[in-house]
């Protein structure tokens, strides 16, 4: 794809794996699909982009007033926030939808680990969650079983994406696995800011991963009923069962170095599931 948009290099950098998803979409779907996690990246990266939560908020305060504009002038020539922006007018794409995702996201700037299961759950609920459904609005997809499938295959995903971030966030001192989790087992942040992996770690991370799985289950229990064009947006959940088996394998270290590598087939995973509309 040697002509591809801002926001498409950023995503297949950034996100591969929602960007090899989006392939499958029809191609006058894609760019809208593209700007969508485009400006998922961009407010998912602040926090590493700022010295202060102080400033993060102001640039979450930047997204919130250029959406509650309509995304309309000065922010139409960001390279982002054009690109969403017509995504938003030729789509089922709502400012609503937007601004939750922006709300969510500043969860991102708090340094304190996350409390408890609940919350674990409502922020992987309002993020990856809430971005599975948003990609089915940019597909024009309004079918209910399609949205609950989305819900569930977002859920997984995010518990994933969490997994899949410890060692990368441990290196900044983050953790957004559930703190009362944590204490259950006798285990702590700095373990995890250490790189240590203690039994109670494992089980964390495995109590987790079968959460995630749970959901897969979920979304998969009225396949049948899903229409084919959703595919693009639950297409996710392919690798996210690619991603929790290799956990499985490495016996739930989250920092075991081959889950660092790109997972052997996973494109001709997508393709074999994508050309049976299975997901």
């Amino acid at each position: 794809m040697p002509d591809m948009s801002f926001c498409a290099q950023q995503v297949r950098r950034q996100d591969n794996d929602r960007f090899l998803c989006a392939l499958f979409a029809p191609a006058e779907q894609r760019e809208a699909l593209f700007a969508l996690y485009a400006f998922n990246l961009e407010l998912a990266s602040i926090p590493d982009k700022v010295s202060e939560p102080l400033l993060g908020r102001m640039r979450l305060q930047w997204w919130r007033e250029a959406v509650d504009g309509g995304l309309n002038g000065n922010a139409t020539g960001h390279q982002v926030a054009g690109p969403l922006a017509r995504a938003v007018a030729e789509s089922s794409l709502t400012a609503t939808s937007l601004l939750g995702l922006i709300d969510a996201r500043e969860r991102d700037l708090d340094e304190r680990p996350i409390p408890d299961q609940a919350t674990f759950k409502a922020y992987a609920a309002d993020t990856a969650g809430a971005l599975a459904e948003m990609s089915l609005d940019v597909l024009g997809i309004a079918d209910p079983a399609a949205r609950e499938a989305a819900r569930h295959v977002g859920l997984a995903w995010a518990g994933v994406g969490i997994l899949r971030s410890i060692p990368f966030q441990a290196a900044r001192r983050r953790l957004y696995l559930p703190a009362d989790s944590m204490k259950e087992v006798g285990s702590t942040a700095e373990e995890i800011f250490a790189g240590m992996v203690s039994p109670g770690i494992r089980r964390v991370v495995a109590e987790v991963a079968d959460w995630s799985r749970h959901h897969l289950n979920a979304a998969r229990m009225n396949r049948g009923k899903v229409p084919a064009a959703a595919l693009p947006a639950l297409l996710p959940a392919v690798l996210a069962e690619i991603h929790l088996e290799r956990l499985r394998r490495a016996t739930f270290n989250p920092f075991d170095r081959d889950l660092a590598r790109p997972a052997p087939w996973r494109v001709a995973r997508l393709w074999m599931h994508a050309r049976r509309c299975r997901f």
